[in-house]
C-alpha cells in the first residue's frame, strides 16, 4: 500500500499569485510529474493527499499539455474529506485520490471552528479570513501567508485523519 502526501507547494490553488514564477522556474513541471509518479505506480492499493489543486482542474492542459496527455490529467479526487469529520473542528478541504482503497469513513464528526487549528505539540495556529495568516499561541507573532512557518503549519496532517487510514485500511 502507498499513502503519498506529496508536497502541495506547487499544486495547491492557494499558491496561485505564484504559478507564474513556478511555471518558468520548473518546480511546478516537477511536482506534476512527481505527483504522478504516485498515479501509475505498480501497487493495489493507492491513497494520494492533497489540497484543492491543479490535478484535478483545467490548469494542467492549458500550461502542460504534454504532461495532460502523458498522465491523462485533469483527474479529479475520488473523495474530499475535512478535519471536522474527524474530530478536529476546523476546515481544510482536503483531496484524496484513491485506487483499490474504499473512501474514508467519517469517524468523529464535530463542530468546525473555521480559522483554527490545533497542532500536534498541543499549541494552537489561527488563522486569518481565508487568506492562511498564522497567529501564534499566544496571539502576539503573526506570520505572513507566505512564511515558512504558515506553509508548516498548515501543511499538517491531522491525526484523526491518520488514525482513520490506519484503522479503515490496515
Amino acid at each position: 500500500m502507498i499513502i503519498a502526501f506529496p508536497p502541495c507547494t506547487d499544486l495547491a490553488v492557494s499558491g496561485a499569485r505564484w504559478f507564474e514564477r513556478k511555471r518558468k522556474d520548473g518546480s511546478q513541471r516537477a511536482s506534476i510529474e512527481f505527483f504522478c509518479k504516485f498515479l501509475e505506480a505498480d501497487c493495489d492499493k493507492i491513497c494520494i493527499e492533497n489540497p484543492i489543486g491543479i490535478i484535478a482542474g483545467d490548469y494542467i492542459p492549458k500550461w502542460y499539455p504534454d504532461l495532460a496527455k502523458r498522465y491523462g490529467l485533469p483527474i479529479k479526487p475520488t473523495q474530499t474529506i475535512q478535519p471536522y469529520e474527524f474530530g478536529h473542528p476546523t476546515k481544510k478541504t482536503t483531496c484524496l485520490w484513491l485506487k483499490g482503497l474504499e473512501p474514508l469513513k467519517p469517524t468523529n464528526i464535530v463542530e468546525p471552528v473555521i480559522d483554527e487549528y490545533v497542532c500536534k505539540n498541543g499549541k494552537i495556529a489561527r488563522f486569518g479570513h481565508g487568506i492562511g495568516q498564522a497567529i501564534s499561541e499566544d496571539g502576539k507573532k503573526k506570520y505572513a501567508f507566505d512564511d515558512p512557518m504558515t506553509a508548516r503549519l498548515r501543511s499538517k496532517t491531522f491525526e484523526g485523519v491518520a488514525e482513520a487510514m490506519a484503522d479503515q485500511w490496515g
